[in-house]
């Protein structure tokens, strides 16, 4: 049975460590600091076996070399065409991955929008999406298109409603107040928001089917969202892409 843990890094990362208790392995997702890994491993005896990588940025890669350097041999998984050279085992769309020292396997998905180079990576029970997904929002679309990210999120929303849900930042308030502002009226997503606003807790793991009942941009297909963001932008244009996309910009403003 494999533990899933956040590792916090910087100010509102995660870099989440997947644990197999029995024989003190430990795989890591997206390390950008390394030492909050090594402190980690070193507290809870841990021996790391290997590093998954979502995509190039620097707050999800800047520890591998070091982890690298501490640990020989160490497999570094990512996405095929990622700029980041650090990479040993290099994924597609449609892989999967065999984790032996954890007893875990694990598929391989393409999610560009927030990246090209983005992956994420997921099973029957949890899903490791870096920044495409986030509790009740989604990431900036640094390279991608609007069009790649509705995709990609259309993707992720296809598994399981229960599968869990792992992110890497911490966005979840500042995300479910424009939420509320997209859909004042929707009632699984107030009262999610007063439940979360009752302590400051880790607000993840999250699943695919709160996401689906609370989280805007996997609900621009529903006539009352699409409808309030055409009526918050102003424009009459109803195909999805060009709502999703004025939703993502209504958020980058917000």
């Amino acid at each position: 049975m494999v533990q899933v843990i956040p590792i916090p890094a910087f100010t509102d990362n995660y870099i989440w460590a997947l644990i197999n208790k029995s024989n003190k392995s430990v795989y890591v997702v997206d390390p950008g600091d390394a030492k909050a890994v090594l402190d980690f491993c070193h507290q809870h005896d841990l021996s790391l076996q290997g590093i998954l990588i979502t995509h190039h940025h620097w707050d999800h890669t800047n520890g591998v070399e070091q982890l690298v350097s501490e640990y020989t041999e160490l497999p570094v998984y990512g996405p095929s065409n990622s700029p980041f050279k650090g990479i040993t085992h290099k994924l597609d769309d449609h892989r999967s991955i065999e984790i032996d020292p954890l007893g875990l396997s694990l598929n391989v998905m393409t999610v560009p929008g927030h990246t090209l180079d983005h992956i994420a990576y997921y099973n029957d029970e949890m899903l490791f999406c870096g920044d495409t997904l986030f509790n009740a929002g989604c990431g900036r679309l640094f390279e991608g298109t609007p069009a790649q990210m509705l995709n990609s999120l259309s993707r992720i929303a296809a598994l399981a409603d229960t599968t869990h849900v792992y992110c890497t930042h911490e966005y979840t308030r500042a995300n479910l107040d424009f939420a509320a502002y997209i859909e004042p009226h929707n009632q699984a997503l107030t009262s999610y928001r007063d439940e979360l606003a009752k302590h400051d807790k880790i607000s993840l793991p999250t699943t695919i089917g709160e996401q689906k009942a609370i989280n805007p941009f996997l609900r621009t297909h529903i006539a009352e969202v699409k409808a309030e963001i055409i009526a918050k932008k102003a424009f009459n244009d109803v195909n999805e892409v060009s709502v999703f996309a004025a939703l993502r910009e209504l958020k980058d403003n917000y």
